[in-house]
């Protein structure tokens, strides 16, 4: 494994990466920068954690509605998945505005 510096939305991250997937990885990086970064400069949205729930949220709605139409519709296994990840992002969020 490596380590490897990445940023996003200026904050910088270390993560380890195997090199059969670190092109991958950083694909994702400039996916979800780039997604942070339009989501912040539209204006309407403060917050990084708040910035980073809507970006995961587009991102999954866009890699559902790029399913392959011949593979039906996506498995309920998956959207359960998300909608607990949504859950939880939003219990986080939750929690750090009462710390403030």
């Amino acid at each position: 494994m490596e380590q490897i510096e990445v940023k996003i939305l200026d904050r910088d991250y270390r993560l380890a990466v195997s090199e059969d997937t670190k092109s991958r990885l950083l694909d994702a990086v400039h996916l979800v920068d780039d997604k942070m970064r339009a989501i912040r400069d539209a204006g309407r949205i403060s917050g990084i954690d708040r910035i980073a729930v809507m970006a995961a949220l587009q991102l999954a709605h866009e890699l559902l509605g790029a399913q392959d139409p011949a593979a039906g519709t996506p498995s309920a296994q998956l959207l359960g998945r998300i909608k607990k990840m949504s859950d939880d992002l939003e219990a986080e969020l939750k929690r750090q505005e009462s710390l403030f």
